[in-house]
C-alpha cells in the first residue's frame, strides 16, 4: 500500500470517487468525468488582480490541488500538493461570435485530464463579444461536484472584489478537504454508522423488485421481455450502444418558477419533492404503473464544513415510490418528503454497494435497469454567494457538456442567475433519447406540477386525466 507520493501523504478514494471510477471504466470516452462551466460579468476586469485572486482561491481550496496516483496493484490513491504554480491562460473571444466562443469552450470540455500525478482542473480567463468578462473552469468530477465548483468560483470572485472595491469583506476561510476526507474514510472503515446504513438500504432493496418505466411507455420493457423470453421481467435496457451525448436546456420563466417556490414554502417541502412528484406522475401516466423508480443525487453537505470543504460528495441512489392514483397530489408529495428525509439519514452508504446488493437480490442481464433517468436539483447559485453585494452588476453562468454520458438521460435543474427562473438541463445519449421526446416529457412535467400546485387535493388519477 502506498504511504506517500512525492513527499505528500496519500489517502484511499472515497465511495463517491469510486462511483465515478466505476462508470468511467465502462465508458470509452474518458472525458465523461469533465465538468465545464463559465462565469462572466458585464464589467471590465483587472486581469492581473483576477489572476492573483484565482491563485489565492486555489491556495484556500485543497481539492483544486488534488492529484491521483496508482500503485502497482492498480489501486488508485489521492494526495494534495502544496502549491499550484501553473500559468492561468487568457483567451480573447471578442472577435468571435458567441456561438463560436461556446463551440470552443465545448471543445475544451471534451478533453480528458491525464489521470496520474497531474492537475485535475483548467482555468482560463475569457472576454466575449457581448461585453462580458470572466472565467472558464474545467474540473474533473472526482475532485469536485457542482456545489464545490460554485463555492470555489464564488471564493475567487469575492477575493477579487475585496481587492478592487471598497467595503467588500475578504471571504471567510474554506474548510479542509483532507479533514473531511479522513472523516469519510473513518465512516467507510466499518463504523457503526456504516453498518446501520447498510442494514437500512439492504432491507429497502429486499422489500420487493422495482419495475422499469419508459419515457414513451412500456415499449422497452416489452422488448426486453420478448428478448429474454421472460414475460414477468421487470428490468429493461435503456442505454444505446453509443455514449455520445447532447445537452438540451428548457427554460422556465421567473413568474411560474416563483409559483413553484411559493408552493414549496407554503407546504414546507423542497423543490426536489415537487420535481420528483412531477416526474414519477409523468411515468405513471405513460406506463400505467403506480410503482416508479428514478435515480436521485444527494449532495451530502449538511454541515458548514461539508459545504465548504470542496471535493465530490454526491451519492446517487434509486428513489422508488408506489403512489396509487386515488392518493392526492399533496399526499404523494408528503410521502416523497418523508422517504427522502429517511434516505438522507443513511446517504453515506456506498452507491456501488447498493447496486451490487440489488443485483444479487434481483439478478438481471448486464446493463438492464429499473430507472429511466437521474435527477439532480442544484439549489445553490452565486446570487446568494456574495455577488448580490455588487449592486446591479449582471452576470452569466453557463455549463458545457463534455459530449459523453453512460446514462440514457440525466436531468439537472438549476436557477438562472439573471432572473432566478429554472433551467432544466437534460444531458442524454443522442441515440437513446431524442430532443422531441424530451420536449414532450418537459411539457407534461410542467403541466403536472402546475395542475398539482393549483389543486393539491386533486387525486393523481384526476391530474393524469386532466392533462
Amino acid at each position: 500500500m502506498m504511504k506517500t507520493r512525492k513527499g505528500y501523504p496519500v489517502y484511499p478514494l472515497t465511495n463517491a470517487q469510486k462511483f465515478h471510477l466505476f462508470y468511467m471504466d465502462f465508458c470509452p470516452k474518458k472525458e465523461v468525468l469533465n465538468i465545464g462551466t463559465s462565469l462572466t460579468i458585464q464589467v471590465e476586469l483587472d486581469w492581473e488582480v483576477l489572476k492573483q485572486s484565482i491563485y489565492e482561491a486555489i491556495d484556500r481550496c485543497e481539492c483544486m490541488r488534488l492529484r491521483f496516483a496508482k500503485d502497482k496493484d492498480g489501486t488508485w490513491y489521492q494526495y494534495v500538493v502544496e502549491k499550484e504554480e501553473r500559468e492561468i491562460e487568457y483567451v480573447d473571444f471578442r472577435d468571435k461570435s458567441m456561438e463560436e466562443a461556446e463551440a470552443e469552450m465545448r471543445r475544451w470540455t471534451a478533453v480528458p485530464f491525464a489521470r496520474e500525478d497531474s492537475p485535475m482542473n483548467r482555468i482560463v480567463m475569457i472576454s466575449t463579444s457581448d461585453g462580458y468578462n470572466g472565467v472558464y473552469l474545467l474540473v474533473d468530477h472526482m475532485t469536485m461536484d457542482a456545489q464545490s465548483l460554485i463555492c470555489f468560483m464564488s471564493d475567487a470572485i469575492q477575493i477579487y472584489c475585496n481587492k478592487v472595491y471598497e467595503g467588500i469583506d475578504y471571504p471567510k476561510p474554506m474548510a479542509s478537504y483532507i479533514e473531511q476526507l479522513q472523516k469519510d474514510l473513518a465512516y467507510e472503515a466499518g463504523s457503526k454508522a456504516q453498518k446501520r446504513d447498510a442494514e437500512w438500504f439492504e432491507k429497502l432493496i429486499e422489500e420487493s423488485e422495482p419495475i422499469y418505466n419508459g419515457i414513451n411507455g412500456p415499449g422497452q420493457l416489452e422488448m426486453a421481455r420478448e428478448k429474454t423470453g421472460n414475460p414477468n421481467l421487470r428490468a429493461a435496457l435503456n442505454v444505446s450502444d453509443s455514449v455520445d451525448s447532447e445537452l438540451d436546456v428548457f427554460h422556465l420563466e421567473e413568474e411560474p418558477t416563483q409559483r413553484l417556490m411559493q408552493f414549496c414554502e407554503e407546504y414546507h417541502v423542497s423543490l426536489v419533492c415537487l420535481l420528483l412528484m412531477g416526474l414519477r406522475t409523468y411515468y405513471q401516466k405513460m406506463n400505467g404503473n403506480d410503482d416508479v423508480s428514478i435515480n436521485t443525487a444527494i449532495a451530502r453537505r449538511a454541515t458548514l464544513k461539508e459545504k465548504k470543504s470542496g471535493g465530490t460528495r454526491i451519492h446517487s441512489f434509486p428513489f422508488r415510490t408506489i403512489i396509487s392514483e386515488d392518493k392526492t397530489f399533496i399526499q404523494g408529495i408528503y410521502e416523497i418528503r418523508d422517504k427522502q428525509n429517511e434516505m438522507f439519514r443513511h446517504a453515506s452508504y456506498n452507491p456501488v454497494a447498493y447496486f451490487a446488493h440489488r443485483g444479487k437480490v434481483f439478478p438481471t442481464e448486464p446493463g438492464y435497469t429499473y430507472e429511466p433517468m437521474s435527477l439532480t436539483y442544484q439549489p445553490m447559485t452565486l446570487k446568494e454567494k456574495g455577488l448580490d453585494r455588487l449592486g446591479d452588476i449582471t452576470y452569466k453562468t453557463k455549463w458545457y457538456p463534455n459530449g459523453a454520458t453512460t446514462q440514457a438521460m440525466y436531468l439537472t435543474v438549476m436557477h438562472r442567475p439573471d432572473d432566478n427562473g429554472l433551467d432544466f438541463s437534460f444531458e442524454h445519449q443522442v441515440k437513446a433519447v431524442s430532443r422531441k421526446e424530451l420536449e414532450y416529457l418537459y411539457y407534461y412535467l410542467c403541466k403536472i406540477m402546475f395542475k398539482g400546485i393549483e389543486n393539491p387535493d386533486l387525486s393523481v388519477g384526476e391530474i393524469i386525466k386532466l392533462i
